[in-house]
């Protein structure tokens, strides 16, 4: 007999702490974690999105911090009362533009939320993971899909990658495990940045690669989140675990 989610309290007693909670693939997680007994910590940037989150999870711990912040880290660490069992880096932003296009405020931007930012999330966190924590970072296929006007973002997210194979080895003396997830086309709000045109345009050249021929939903992408965060996936460590529907074949 097949187990629900209901059913399954994996993280009953543990306190998993998820950045970018507010939407798209982070809220969805946010809930399946709920469901799942856990204590959370979750936050996000923007307010009415927060506020929102709030009622939905009234028992988290809902709170305003940016990625892009210097700060960002000091200040969560302050907010947090005790140890971390999970800390998922999922905050994350996105921007098209050819290289010639490319100016200052653009790739410090991106560079400051989807890679300082997690940077130091895990390095003022670090110390208030408990033993045997799970860490999960989010990264993407644009890492490997070499996509024209998108060399900055997938810049970003292919160093987060590499940045988890070295988290993984020095962390796994504590026995944390530290490993990637990365999503394919997830039918979120990430891409409500582009114009009309240019966002349908992009999904319909992707959707076309994927075998499964259809982009994939937020829960879907929780599932697998919950999955390395749950003791369940306690002998992974240092692995990359794309939900892509086949578009990358690995």
């Amino acid at each position: 007999m097949s187990t629900s989610t209901n059913d399954r309290r994996r993280f009953t007693g543990k306190h998993i702490v998820v950045t970018g909670a507010t939407s798209g693939i982070g809220r969805a997680g946010a809930h399946r974690l709920a469901a799942e007994g856990a204590t959370l910590t979750l936050t996000g940037t923007n307010p009415h999105r927060l506020e929102a989150l709030r009622g939905e999870l009234p028992g988290a711990t809902v709170l305003a911090n940016d990625a892009s912040s210097p700060a960002a880290g000091d200040d969560l660490a302050y907010a947090i009362d005790g140890g971390i069992d999970g800390l998922w880096l999922n905050a994350g932003a996105a921007a098209l533009g050819t290289v010639d296009t490319l100016d200052a405020d653009t790739f410090d931007t991106l560079v400051a939320t989807n890679l300082r930012g997690p940077f130091l999330h895990l390095a003022t966190l670090t110390p208030q993971l408990n033993p045997d924590a799970a860490v999960l970072v989010t990264s993407s296929t644009s890492a490997y899909e070499a996509a024209p006007a998108t060399s900055l973002y997938a810049a970003t997210k292919a160093a987060l990658i590499a940045a988890v194979q070295c988290w993984a080895a020095e962390l796994a003396p504590r026995a944390i495990r530290v490993n990637t997830l990365i999503p394919g086309a997830i039918d979120t709000n990430f891409r409500d940045f582009m114009p009309t045109e240019t966002r349908t345009s992009f999904e319909h050249n992707v959707i076309a690669n994927v075998p499964l021929g259809r982009v994939g939903t937020p829960d879907e992408a929780a599932s697998l989140a919950a999955y390395l965060l749950s003791d369940d996936a306690s002998y992974i460590t240092g692995s990359r675990f794309t939900i892509d529907g086949g578009l990358l074949r690995n």
